[in-house]
């Protein structure tokens, strides 16, 4: 079993080295580097990616940042060779990677759909959740390695989808590891308490921070049974909502036409805080695909809960820069052809890393083994609960259980998860496939076609599954839909 608190020496907050995997990322990067200056933490930032021109361009633009108004923390910036190089002596790491989504992302929205499985997401759960669990956990596995030979006793920030499977994989390679997975559904939620506080309690002020729950469950299925805003109970509140219009509304095409595939209408959120009294606390969006009733009608059902389906052409397009509205253009902002502004993300890397190397405690959710915060869920599993987090220690929150019937649901998607990553440890195929057939989205199919399903993924992806043994695959030898080489 793992440790039940992850603790090591506190960091110095005036020397810290952090090493970005994946530091050639066009939104996380540039994002953390304007909140890293806005911090009370001053170090070094080693950029290590696969696309190395990627990381040197964030380090020109850490660099860059440093000299504008605001920028109040000193920090550099450089671009790492290789892994072990930015990874030697690292205080934190910061794990935030994938594989490009033109050549897998998109077949894990399309393919599943061509067998009636509607995911709204398809990214950390389901059939295009699993598969991009199979292609990025042995990779993490040789990070985890990597960690243990070169910074054993670093903080380590995982960011990287399927949050459960890839924080996982890194404890199941490396026990000792101190990981923390880490996910801002959460935090969305305690922004629209805070919302809810201000709109019926004539709280005129109240903000995320002024909103504390107590928090259980996995990832994107993480559930709410007390919350307080500045010490005020919401609950009678949200069953009046609930109850009310605010909960009982529907929606068309048409109505979402308009609207940002990460709208966000909690029509999901109320019908299952109807059904079995505890909030869930992620956006609709993920919850559709982990309480699959919602997506057993294709669009229009989908739909009628305010849920807009992420789909294929918006992941290949976020990919290409000149195309997205979300990449951020750190060129055009050192060119200065697009205006700058110092901005904060919301996000709490920066507060766990300056309590770390500081005074005080901070609780925020984490994504941690399971060593009794969540009361009837399986030891080592990653849950997500509050954690508090105090100089050199994190420590998880005890939570609780769940009613009965949330529980099932949520030790379904568990027993998915371990299956998996003990299959990943040597790369059993046919064993992955025992938990791609009890994810509750493929339980609506029949065995045959729940196996076509899995075969066609692996062929069509088979390049980023080289740590997987393919050519031994009963399951692909037995497929239509497979040519094994």
């Amino acid at each position: 079993m793992v440790h039940a608190t992850a603790s090591s020496e506190a960091i110095d907050p005036d020397d810290v080295t952090v090493a970005y995997v994946g530091g050639g990322s066009r939104q996380w990067a540039p994002n953390l580097i304007q909140d890293l200056a806005q911090s009370g933490l001053d170090g070094r930032v080693r950029l290590y990616d696969e696309y190395e021109e990627s990381a040197k361009r964030n380090a020109r633009f850490g660099n860059w940042v440093q000299s504008r108004e605001g920028a109040v923390a000193d920090w550099t910036y450089e671009a790492a060779e290789s892994l072990a190089g930015a990874l030697a002596g690292a205080d934190i790491v910061v794990l935030s990677t994938q594989y490009d989504p033109a050549e897998t992302f998109v077949h894990d929205l399309d393919v599943p759909r061509r067998y009636g499985i509607y995911g709204a997401v398809s990214a950390t759960i389901g059939p295009g959740g699993i598969m991009r669990a199979m292609r990025t956990v042995p990779l993490y596995r040789e990070f985890a390695a990597a960690i243990a030979e070169r910074c054993p006793d670093a903080w380590v920030f995982n960011y990287t989808n399927p949050v459960h499977f890839v924080t996982r994989a890194l404890y199941d390679e490396y026990p000792d590891i101190n990981a923390l997975g880490l996910c801002h559904e959460v935090l969305g939620t305690r922004h629209r308490l805070a919302r809810y506080a201000r709109e019926h309690l004539g709280m005129a002020d109240a903000t995320r921070e002024d909103v504390s729950v107590n928090v259980k469950g996995i990832n994107h299925f993480t559930w709410v049974d007390e919350a307080r805003c500045k010490g005020v109970d919401l609950w009678p509140t949200l069953e009046e909502l609930r109850d009310g219009e605010e909960g009982h509304q529907e929606f068309t095409a048409s109505d979402l036409a308009d609207e940002s595939v990460f709208v966000d209408n909690w029509q999901v959120t109320w019908e299952l805080f109807r059904q079995f009294g505890i909030l869930p606390a992620a956006g609709d969006r993920h919850l559709v695909e982990y309480a699959t009733w919602f997506i057993q009608d294709g669009k229009e059902g989908l739909n009628r809960w305010g849920v807009k389906r992420t789909g294929s052409d918006y992941r290949a397009k976020h990919w290409t820069p000149a195309e997205s509205e979300q990449t951020t253009d750190v060129d055009a902002w050192m060119a200065g052809d697009r205006e700058f502004e110092l901005t904060e993300s919301n996000e709490v890397f920066v507060d766990i890393a300056e309590t770390l190397a500081g005074d005080g405690s901070y609780v925020t959710n984490l994504n941690l083994p399971n060593v009794g915060q969540v009361s009837d869920l399986q030891d080592d599993a990653i849950v997500e609960t509050n954690a508090v987090v105090r100089a050199g220690e994190v420590k998880p929150v005890a939570a609780g259980g769940f009613p009965r019937p949330v529980r099932a649901l949520v030790r379904g998607h568990v027993e998915t998860i371990e299956t998996v990553i003990e299959a990943s440890a040597d790369g059993d195929l046919d064993a992955a496939f025992e938990g791609f057939l009890i994810d509750q989205q493929v339980r609506t199919l029949q065995t045959e076609a729940a196996r076509e399903l899995f075969a066609e993924l692996v062929d069509i992806q088979r390049e980023y599954l080289e740590s997987w043994d393919l050519e031994e695959s009963t399951v692909l030898a037995g497929s239509s839909a497979c040519s094994v080489d």
